[in-house]
């Protein structure tokens, strides 16, 4: 029975319960609140559930407050907070404050956190010989270590990662029990003795003798310093490593890799190092120490000592950070920068099985150093450059997924965007947040298709979304939009390519539009059923109206001239009218066909006269012979689909001033010509680039710009200077164009999206001016500008369309 005094106590107190909601599972965030409660005298409880964190406090009402005000504003490094959410209750008088056990019911709710790079703690007990994990490469606490990489499902507990299966020793299990260890409730938790452990096995599968070495790591280094090339397990997959600054170790990799001339990312040991390779400012510099760790590029230094097969042509260099323990020991141990690529064969995933590992990698790696510790999901790098000061994304994945996007207005039903074919991401939201999935590549073979399902399938269970919504691309080929196709039991909706792109933008910076975009990319499916690429829109979530364009030309023998620049660079002197056979396919005039992106072209069996001659950068690498019957295809339309692409017109520069007639990778001839461009201050005037009207459509027309080109490098203009007159023209006249259909339309903002924008001088270059115009100019941030942002927007666009759907 209560007594008077004690009732009087009771009703002298309050009790609050607290509802959190974000990213707040296994990052420290119920240590937190224990030593917060504490600090305060309070008392009650909290858990984690499937909705985030619950807490019950419960004392006097001054410290209750004080607690709900500086929950959010003192939590862990890695948490992050959407909403909190407090309500009153009946006190209990209970006394003390407890860590519940997590209720094993309830949907999913939680977000799940990303990897975190290894923190300054644990880095000191990693490298102190007087620490029990001393060299130990599985170190990690509540402020660091994997997440998304080992869990297999919510909540975030134990038995629900990949560490279930190793118990923690005594002292490991009195860390994970004491409240004012920073290892409380670290879910990974492990030493020497109870966890993980590494291994060092060569070519066959045999255990490689120490030699002298005192731990794997350590032989490892000394394989590496020797010339070999290594794979080794990762927190998402395996590596290939070799040394950086060795020009035969590098070309090896290359040769057994089949990767011709990508650029590899570097790993230096330590931000010293780093500046040593490339040119770090504040934000770049950030970016290289954040807990993301992700691959920064940035400019190269003069002599910076890497080899120059590890970024040919490239004026600039990837780099990151060790991130895990592994890492930080490896590059200790050798002592030098190291090559640090993702470990597959070019245009397959990376393996991230040991077993899979060994057979896929077996015919490029000397060595491989692995560990008994389960990798759940494959996790690509991410990879990020500043621009105008602001960090862009060109992958998104390791240490940025899961965390989720928020969705403006929210979606009634779960929807799957499965995003497009390159640079492959697929997206899951429901109510107000969406989880765009990590980096897959491109869906061009079984193995990525295989991935790409598998992703979509975790993340489904990981979140609890059963899609009854499917939103894919237009493209009837994509693999993508054929898996969509055989999902059962949904709604689907396509979406237009371009549209993806400019809704993505507009919805993560939580705008519904309408707005203007310029939405220029390589190679996208449009309504009409040619390819687009070069396309002004105007638009919102919901809808688009094509407003303008660049002029149509052939793209002959249709993806063979993705891989062949110099079949875009003789097309476009086809419809620039070089040669006696001017006029006569579609493109070639101003009214040809660029009203709809339409036009069939001349008719097949009619003489198409003489083609344009071979330019001089590109004699002696294409033959004649097959550039002649390439004009033919251009000038009468065989197999040879329109397209308005914006980036095969990069392509077609960059062969007609020699850089590069083919490519060995997507996108490589553009990033070449961007890095050929001399500075000169503005004191050359950018080449005429048209713009002209036709059927109420703006057409961007280049012609008069690639016949100058031919006659400046025919001339020996230097290829720099022709380089940055081109860049100048094209961001001329996207200012111009996007300035103009503003004003007709009535729009003050202007969205900047497609993988062409990736190109730093072009992006930063049309921003200005069209800032300079009076417009608001908005560019992805969170999400690539490429197609790795386009699931994201198809999500954008089918929530919109549910919610507007009229009955």
């Amino acid at each position: 029975m209560t007594t008077p005094a004690a009732g009087m106590a009771l009703a002298a107190r309050r009790r609050a319960r607290v509802r959190v909601e974000g990213t707040v599972q296994g990052v420290g965030f119920r240590p937190y609140v224990y030593r917060l409660a504490g600090e305060l005298g309070l008392d009650g409880f909290v858990l984690n559930d499937a909705q985030g964190v619950l807490i019950e406090i419960e004392g006097r009402p001054e410290p209750v407050a004080e607690f709900t005000a500086r929950l959010a504003a003192e939590a862990p490094p890695l948490e992050r907070v959407e909403r909190v959410a407090a309500s009153a209750c009946e006190p209990t008088g209970a006394a003390g404050f407890t860590i519940r056990e997590s209720p094993r019911d309830g949907i999913p709710d939680a977000p799940v956190t990303p990897d975190s790079a290894t923190c300054a703690d644990c880095l000191g007990e990693l490298l102190d010989p007087a620490d029990r994990r001393f060299r130990y490469p599985f170190t990690n606490c509540t402020n660091c270590g994997p997440r998304f990489t080992i869990v297999r499902g919510v909540p975030y507990d134990r038995p629900f990662t990949t560490m279930a299966g190793f118990r923690m020793c005594e002292r490991c299990q009195a860390e994970y029990d004491d409240p004012g260890d920073r290892r409380f409730h670290a879910q990974p938790n492990a030493c020497p003795q109870c966890g993980p452990s590494v291994s060092l096995l060569d070519g066959d599968g045999i255990l490689v003798a120490l030699g002298g070495a005192r731990d794997a790591i350590a032989a490892l280094a000394l394989s590496l310093r020797a010339g070999k090339i290594a794979a080794l397990k990762g927190i998402g997959g395996f590596h290939l490593a070799c040394r950086a600054d060795d020009e035969d170790a590098v070309a090896l990799l290359r040769s057994r890799k089949h990767r011709e001339d990508k650029p590899f990312a570097v790993m230096p040991p330590d931000l010293e190092t780093a500046r040593e390779l490339v040119s770090l400012d504040g934000a770049a510099e950030r970016l290289v120490l954040g807990p993301e760790r992700p691959i920064v590029l940035a400019p190269r230094v003069a002599g910076a000592p890497v080899a120059e097969a590890v970024a040919p042509g490239s004026p600039e260099l990837g780099v990151m950070l060790p991130y895990s323990p592994l890492h930080h020991l490896l590059l200790a141990d050798a002592a030098t920068t190291l090559v640090m690529t993702s470990g597959n064969v070019s245009d397959e995933p990376i393996a991230y099985g040991d077993e899979d590992a060994r057979a896929r990698l077996a015919g490029i790696a000397d060595l491989f150093l692995l560990h008994d510790r389960p990798i759940q999901t494959r996790t690509d790098d991410s990879v990020v450059r500043v621009v105008s000061g602001r960090p862009t994304f060109l992958r998104r994945s390791r240490g940025y997924v899961p965390a989720s996007i928020p969705l403006p207005g929210g979606t009634g039903r779960p929807v799957l965007g499965c995003g497009a074919e390159l640079k492959s991401t697929f997206c899951l939201a429901k109510g107000e947040r969406a989880w765009v999935g990590h980096h897959i590549g491109d869906l061009k073979n079984y193995e990525t298709l295989r991935s790409f399902q598998e992703g979509v399938a975790h993340f489904e269970r990981l979140f609890a979304v059963a899609p009854s919504v499917v939103a894919h691309d237009l493209h009837p080929e994509y693999l993508s939009t054929k898996y969509a196709a055989e999902r059962e039991g949904v709604e689907l909706v396509g979406v237009q390519h371009h549209h993806a792109h400019l809704a993505a933008c507009l919805a993560e910076h939580g705008c519904a539009g309408p707005a203007l975009g310029a939405i220029f990319d390589g190679t996208g499916y449009g309504e009409d059923g040619t390819v687009w690429g070069g396309e002004l829109l105007i638009g919102d979530l919901g809808s688009f109206r094509r407003v303008g364009m660049l002029l149509p030309v052939r793209l002959p023998g249709g993806e063979r001239a993705i891989r062949q620049p110099w079949r875009m660079a003789c097309a476009w002197l086809v419809a620039a009218g070089a040669g006696s056979g001017a006029g006569s396919g579609a493109g070639s005039g101003a009214g040809s066909g660029v009203g709809s992106g339409g036009g069939s072209g001349a008719d097949p069996g009619a003489d198409p006269g003489a083609g344009p001659p071979l330019p001089r950068a590109l004699e002696g690498r294409v033959d004649e012979r097959a550039w002649e019957q390439v004009s033919q295809l251009a000038r009468t339309g065989v197999a040879s689909p329109l397209t308005t692409s914006m980036g095969r017109l990069f392509d077609a520069v960059a062969a007609l001033c020699g850089l590069r007639p083919e490519v060995s990778y997507e996108g490589q001839a553009a990033i070449e010509l961007e890095a050929a461009c001399e500075d000169d201050g503005g004191r050359e005037a950018p080449y005429a680039l048209a713009l002209l009207e036709s059927d109420g459509m703006l057409v961007l027309d280049p012609r008069p710009a690639i016949e100058r080109i031919v006659a400046d490098i025919d001339a020996g203009v230097s290829v720099g200077s022709v380089a940055a007159r081109f860049h100048a023209a094209v961001a001329t006249a996207t200012v111009t164009a996007c300035a103009r259909a503003a004003s007709e339309h009535g729009v003050d903002q202007v969205v900047l999206s497609g993988g062409v924008f990736q190109n730093r001088r072009l992006l930063t270059a049309t921003a200005a001016g069209l800032q300079a115009a009076g417009l608001r100019v908005l560019m992805p941030e969170r999400l690539p500008c490429n197609d790795g942002g386009i699931a994201y927007g198809q999500v954008a666009v089918a929530a919109w369309r549910m919610a507007h759907a009229t009955t």
